[in-house]
């Protein structure tokens, strides 16, 4: 057997001592025990005092482990990834408590006649009643919101990136920078000062125009960029070929982002369901069907959340149709979230 053969054979001696695979599950289960002994022994009732014990107990753990057996610099690693699941474990159990606990209230009178019926006569303090009439009005001012702000924003993406030079290109981008933060109460005051000044009474279609405001800046910032990943070179393989560049946009640069630009409507979509301020101020609710958006007030699911929980001291009844509506909310953000994500990998470039 030749040297070379016999040095082969021999084991690396360049690689140092590590810790098993589950040596952070091991550490994790031994921060939580010793958080949990901790907390009785100090008196703490709250589980979140335990939870932030722990996590303060493993990162500590698993630098110190980490460092005696792996080395300092391998135990840097090993914290930084212990502060990314801390991290995400502090994003996730507030998310999963808040499922858990709209879950759990929401289903108690969720059903078919919920869905189908109004309050209509019903007082808050009773029982029965339903959501038909909310969804109807959410249905309608979202729907009208979408004509609006859509396509506007679209089209001020399609100028930034497309068009857009100097002072009024600049300008745009920062009213839409500002437009993005505003809350949407100043939406909601600005649509009522314009009700005010032609003594208009509340109605669907105002509500509809507020929401219409807080989208524009979510479409044309996501429209945006994705305009701005399509290659230069698809666009001057177009131009080379003769095409005016109004066509190019058509039938090249939308067609190619188009995914994306659907995928940020839908998002934004979701974003305004929510609001609540603005359907307050301008639509001002409606116990009965009201399928007239231009006409009258107009109920919204938001809204019929804010006032069912509005009275629902001494009412179990109106406590329990404010969870089965914000069950019914979240299902709806969640459809949109989930169509869109179907929309992106399917018109996604292959």
């Amino acid at each position: 057997m030749t040297t070379a053969a016999v040095t082969d054979k021999r084991p690396s001696t360049l690689r140092g001592a590590s810790l098993p695979k589950w040596s952070p599950w091991a550490i994790a289960a031994g921060s939580i025990g010793l958080a949990v002994i901790i907390g009785l022994a100090g008196g703490l009732h709250s589980k979140v005092q335990w939870g932030l014990i722990a996590a303060i107990l493993f990162v500590l753990g698993t630098y110190g482990i980490a460092t005696r057996v792996e080395g300092r610099r391998q135990a840097k690693d090993r914290i930084a990834t212990s502060f990314v699941w801390v991290a995400f474990l502090l994003a996730v159990v507030p998310l999963v408590s808040l499922i858990w606990v709209t879950v759990s209230r929401g289903v108690k009178v969720l059903d078919v006649y919920f869905l189908t019926h109004s309050m209509g006569v019903v007082a808050d303090s009773e029982p029965g009643g339903g959501i038909y009439h909310a969804i109807i009005g959410s249905l309608e001012q979202v729907g009208l919101a979408t004509v609006i702000g859509a396509p506007i924003g679209i089209l001020t993406a399609i100028y930034l990136v497309e068009y857009g030079r100097g002072k009024l290109t600049q300008a745009v981008t920062f009213f839409v920078d500002v437009m993005t933060g505003i809350p949407s109460i100043v939406a909601g005051l600005f649509i009522l000062s314009l009700m005010l000044i032609f003594q208009m009474q509340p109605f669907g279609f105002a509500g509809s125009l507020a929401l219409a405001i807080l989208m524009m800046p979510v479409v044309v910032r996501s429209t945006e960029e994705m305009l701005k990943l399509v290659p230069n070179e698809l666009r001057e393989a177009s131009l080379a070929l003769g095409v005016p560049k109004w066509r190019t946009i058509l039938k090249v640069v939308l067609p190619t982002s188009i995914g994306g630009i659907t995928t940020g409507v839908m998002l934004a979509i979701a974003r305004i369901a929510g609001e609540t301020a603005p359907v307050l101020l301008l639509v001002f609710g409606n116990p009965f069907i009201n399928n007239n958006p231009f006409e009258g007030a107009q109920a919204s699911l938001p809204l019929y959340i804010y006032q069912q929980y509005a009275q629902s001291a001494g009412a179990n009844a109106a406590y329990d149709r404010a969870w089965a509506a914000s069950l019914t909310l979240i299902a709806f953000v969640m459809i949109l979230n989930l169509v869109a994500r179907g929309i992106a990998r399917w018109k996604s470039p292959r």
